[in-house]
């Protein structure tokens, strides 16, 4: 899981480095799936971004309901005079996105707190009715 995340932040997101972390947590009754989302990027329009990580939202919710937000995006700016140091890339002033995530099952076959694998099923289905569309219309 975390070598293919991390993988594709790189290769998919476009990132210098991809860095994921799977938290497992033995909690009775069980969590539902949470996700924090960090990017280190050069100063942008936070207006922007916001709106574009709503955007995507929305669109993943359209195939998994229960996609959501948990809070609105987070922002930081990292000065020039105070910058991060990035061990195996050095120092790095510009703007810190924090997005926070949570992802709850539909319950259908699995449990609601199995939010992380609700999404792989519906991402397959979704991926699957393309495919077939594809096909029909060739």
């Amino acid at each position: 899981f975390t070598e293919t995340t991390s993988k594709a932040i790189e290769v998919i997101g476009g990132a210098a480095k991809g860095k994921a972390i799977i938290i497992m947590n033995p909690a009775e009754p069980p969590l539902i799936m949470r996700d924090t989302v960090f990017v280190l990027s050069e100063a942008a329009d936070q207006a922007q971004i916001e709106a574009s990580i709503e955007e995507m939202a929305a669109a993943v919710q359209a195939y998994v309901p229960g996609y959501r937000l948990k809070q609105k995006v987070q922002f930081d700016v990292i000065p020039e005079d105070a910058p991060l140091n990035i061990p195996g890339h050095g120092r790095f002033s510009g703007l810190k996105t924090s997005v926070f995530l949570e992802v709850e099952g539909a319950a259908h076959y699995l449990p609601a707190y199995a939010g992380n694998l609700d999404i792989m099923t519906s991402a397959a289905l979704a991926t699957a009715e393309r495919m077939a569309q594809s096909m029909l219309n060739a």
